[in-house]
């Protein structure tokens, strides 16, 4: 009879917003934890320790999704700290969470602007994927990020929408091509999010926040604790026959 072992999840940009929450609720369904982070290493330390109190393992590595020359050495880096914090080979569940917000019509977005969300939101995911999916265990999961502006527009968001549309799709080759290993693929979409994405727009300009708010039908603008329990979810057993799905976690904003 085999014995169980404990899961293990890697999070990118876990040290913070969205991220952070995500790898405290992932840790809360049993789960041990890798985060990955930008520059921030004390946030980054912070959430392992927090992870860590809660009786699972973690640790953090550093990484820059934009930089898709560094993942053969992140894997390496990966494969060690599995082998020497887990005594383990592989990661159960690849959360591509990383990412920025930016704020540009179409006609002033520029090339540097357009460059660095690709690399960011697609390219990094895309190449980050391939590369870490030989330590994706068969039966694992992947869940990537996109957001509610893939269905609704707001002007200013063309470029960032448009990235994550195309992680949209990507999301759902993942699936097809992963499927054999029993490895499921989905994509959450969230809503407007008061955290400091994107500046803080959303949580610190009372205006911006009070008109958001009136546009989703629960009445308010979301919190980090609102996604990160749909993507612990993602990372459980209870969701091995979910594939391939785009989820919503926005609140009802502009039905």
């Amino acid at each position: 009879m085999e014995t169980s072992r404990t899961k293990i999840a890697l999070v990118t940009g876990g040290s913070r917003g969205l991220g952070r929450d995500m790898a405290l609720r992932i840790a809360d369904k049993g789960v041990d934890v890798v985060i990955t982070f930008n520059s921030n290493e004390t946030a980054a330390q912070d959430v392992v320790n927090l992870i860590k109190a809660k009786g699972r393992k973690a640790i953090a590595l550093q990484l820059a999704v934009e930089d898709n020359k560094s993942f053969t050495q992140f894997k390496t880096d990966l494969e060690s700290a599995l082998s020497n914090d887990f005594d383990a080979t592989h990661i159960d569940y690849l959360v591509n969470n990383a990412g920025i917000g930016m704020h540009a019509n179409i006609a002033d977005t520029n090339l540097d602007q357009f460059d660095t969300l690709y690399n960011i939101h697609l390219k990094g995911p895309f190449f980050l994927t391939q590369e870490l999916l030989p330590l994706l265990a068969g039966g694992g999961g992947i869940v990537n990020v996109s957001t509610g502006l893939t269905r609704f527009a707001l002007p200013g968001y063309g470029a960032y929408a448009a990235m994550k549309g195309a992680m949209e799709v990507f999301t759902k080759y993942l699936a097809k091509e992963l499927g054999g290993r029993g490895i499921n693929a989905n994509i959450i979409a969230p809503g407007a999010i008061a955290t400091d994405f994107g500046g803080g727009v959303v949580r610190d300009n009372e205006e911006v926040n009070n008109y958001i708010s009136s546009t989703i039908a629960l009445g308010r603008v979301g919190e980090a604790n609102d996604i990160g329990g749909v993507v612990a979810f993602l990372c459980t057993e209870d969701a091995k026959w979910v594939n391939a799905q785009r989820i919503e976690v926005s609140g009802g904003q502009s039905i």
